[in-house]
């Protein structure tokens, strides 16, 4: 009898975790769910008015533009990541810090940086003209505002994915299959091509896939530059032209390609893995370079970090210094005050949604577990605009069937009680990021013995006792890790801000847009900054673990 109760009271944490698991896969599949249907709903007549204007060119723009990007990624970040794994190079030990440092910066604010520096009045063409005596049109100059420019933006700030991957990889593999390729008389070079790549690209494949996924995703930059993507398509019919039909089916064909991108991303992460049939794991040796290789070395990667965050954050301090905006007025305060609430709020929602599905998948790996985790890490391959426009659709109609019931019965109006509240938009962000908390927080359970959870059941504690007195101490450190890095991903996000942010409720992100849309980059070099500063933050802790590796 004793056993048999302990065992029920045991599998109450299981059943309520089961629960709440069902609840939060729910609200991850209901903007896709509705976004399809009000795809569907919206008619032919929609679908072929946008297939006769506007959808072959936001399809070109947006494949042409992924494009270059993955290629961009894959060479800087594959090639930045294996010069400082195999070679030996002045600078190498700071260059491998440095190189992840861009993940601070939102692709925007680099746009709104290389702006003001590169544009017809910017600095560097001005300099030229006052040196030349050149007139403004006896030259050429690339143009920053261009699909390339906006490729160039999103290459200098989604590289370190594929860096931080690929260097993992390297570094994981055994110096053994490259000495072999090099003892049959082939080159370094040669066997990076033919050993350390082919072993190595599940994860980089991964990594160049969610540069594609954020790429898709981007908003801010693609706006600022003109450039029409089915990002900027969304938000244009929704909020420009008053299409909502348009919008969600504009919204349906991003989802399904985000869909797609998201099982490949899984299934290369899940073939992440080689077999080594040496006994002994021996570490690669660093290859000493010498003469002009190891200086070429150097600037490879001093590039990367010149251009992606060296460059760009003097540009924003000398702008913000010029921008004649008071961070200290009531006005900023307010900013900062909305920007740091939603992203508190969010990074713990989704903290505490990461920590129930994951425990629940330790204790119970059953299909309910895996499924309800699965579809939870959909949301990071769906564009914020995406989610923003799935969640509007039906809880709009809710609000609205609400309040003519209440009219019709009491006589009483109840306005938009969800739809414009802070709330609905929380809910956005634990979407768009739950994936990322999920993952920092399955990373730090490696860390818990199973023998820990089985000591623990048998001094008698429950499965939440054991996750509040064993599991949350222990994985303190990804805890935190996961809180920043939603908090700071909160903190960037754009399209889903601007759709369901309340009335009259900006956010640091959203000034910075609204001033760069204005043309008045110096003025949003101040929140651009202040978003940078923060977005330091998880990205420190991340080259604090790069350096201890």
């Amino acid at each position: 009898m004793f056993n048999l109760k302990r065992h029920k009271q045991t599998m109450q944490g299981p059943k309520s975790l089961r629960r709440a698991a069902v609840v939060l896969a729910a609200m991850c599949l209901l903007p896709m769910i509705a976004v399809a249907l009000a795809a569907v709903t919206g008619g032919s007549d929609t679908l072929q008015h946008l297939a006769n204007t506007v959808m072959g060119r936001y399809t070109a723009t947006t494949a042409l533009l992924v494009l270059m990007v993955s290629i961009g990624t894959l060479l800087l970040g594959t090639g930045a990541a294996w010069l400082v794994t195999m070679a030996e190079f002045p600078g190498r030990r700071v260059l491998e810090i440095a190189l992840v440092i861009p993940l601070a910066f939102p692709a925007y604010v680099l746009a709104y940086a290389y702006t003001h520096l590169l544009d017809h009045p910017g600095i560097v063409q001005s300099t030229l003209r006052d040196v030349t005596g050149w007139g403004p049109r006896d030259y050429w100059f690339p143009e920053i505002r261009s699909l390339s420019g906006a490729a160039v933006m999103l290459i200098l700030v989604l590289y370190p994915y594929v860096y931080l991957l690929a260097r993992a990889a390297f570094l994981q593999q055994s110096a053994t299959s490259f000495l072999a390729a090099r003892a049959l008389g082939k080159s370094p070079w040669q066997a990076f091509l033919r050993v350390s790549i082919p072993m190595a690209r599940p994860a980089i494949a991964s990594g160049v896939l969610l540069t594609v996924m954020e790429t898709i995703a981007d908003f801010g930059t693609v706006a600022y530059f003109g450039v029409q993507t089915f990002a900027t398509g969304i938000y244009t019919s929704w909020f420009s032209l008053g299409d909502r039909a348009g919008a969600a089916q504009l919204a349906s064909g991003i989802l399904a390609v985000a869909l797609v991108l998201a099982v490949l991303e899984r299934s290369s992460r899940g073939r992440a893995k080689y077999h080594d049939s040496s006994k002994h794991q021996e570490p690669m040796a660093a290859i000493e370079l010498s003469g002009w290789a190891k200086w070429g070395a150097t600037a490879l990667c001093a590039i990367p970090v010149l251009l992606g965050w060296i460059v760009p954050g003097t540009a924003l301090l000398i702008m913000g210094f010029g921008g004649e905006q008071d961070l200290l007025s009531p006005r900023y305060l307010g900013f900062i005050w909305n920007s740091v609430t939603l992203a508190t709020i969010a990074a713990v929602v989704t903290l505490i949604a990461a920590v129930t599905l994951g425990y629940l998948q330790r204790l119970d790996d059953g299909p309910v577990s895996r499924l309800s985790s699965s579809i939870a890490r959909l949301g990071y391959a769906v564009p914020g605009g995406v989610i923003a426009v799935g969640l509007m659709v039906p809880f709009a109609n809710f609000d609205n069937a609400l309040d003519a019931w209440m009219r019709a019965t009491f006589d009483v109006s109840t306005g938009l009680l969800i739809t414009g509240s802070i709330w609905l938009l929380v809910a956005a962000y634990m979407i768009r990021f739950l994936a990322a908390a999920l993952g920092a927080y399955e990373g730090g359970q490696v860390a818990v013995n199973a023998n820990m959870d089985m000591a623990s059941r048998a001094l008698g504690q429950t499965a939440f006792g054991t996750l509040r007195r064993v599991h949350l101490p222990i994985l303190r450190p990804s805890l935190l890790t996961a809180l920043l890095i939603v908090f700071v991903d909160v903190m960037k996000e754009l399209p889903a801000t601007l759709i369901l942010r309340p009335f009259n409720y900006d956010t640091l992100a959203v000034q910075a847009y609204r001033l760069a849309s204005d043309e008045r980059l110096e003025g949003a070099a101040v929140p651009s900054l202040v978003i940078v500063a923060i977005g330091l933050l998880p990205v420190i802790l991340i080259c604090r673990q790069v350096g201890r590796r």
